[in-house]
């Protein structure tokens, strides 16, 4: 089992989401989070005064894998991510050791 998190743009993940669901992955966790990259955040004004923003706004989308649906899931991601701008986000794959159903003790791929 792995876990994919991604980094997107928040108007991106009913996208992320349709993608992911056309595999039958059907579980994931967002969370709204802020940070920087190469895109190092942009000024604003507001009542005439300027304000540089660096952290900016994103989703970090978190989910748990069978092995074999590593590749996929990254590609749905990407493909439903992708606009060629900078600040698309970032992928990361992290191995699981185990995992549990609370509900019913199931673990490892039969839990996902």
């Amino acid at each position: 089992m792995k876990l994919v998190t991604a980094i997107i743009k928040p108007f991106k993940l009913d996208d992320v989401r349709e993608n992911l669901q056309q595999l039958h992955i059907d579980g994931m966790t967002v969370s709204e989070v802020k940070g920087y990259g190469r895109q190092k955040g942009h000024t604003e004004i507001y009542r005439g005064a300027e304000y540089v923003v660096s952290f900016l706004p994103k989703l970090r989308i978190e989910i748990v894998v069978k092995d074999e649906q590593v590749e996929a899931a990254i590609e749905a991601i990407r493909a439903a991510t992708n606009t060629g701008q900078i600040g698309d986000g970032k992928i990361f794959v992290s191995p699981i050791e185990h995992a549990w159903r609370i509900r019913t003790g199931e673990t490892d791929n039969d839990a996902l």
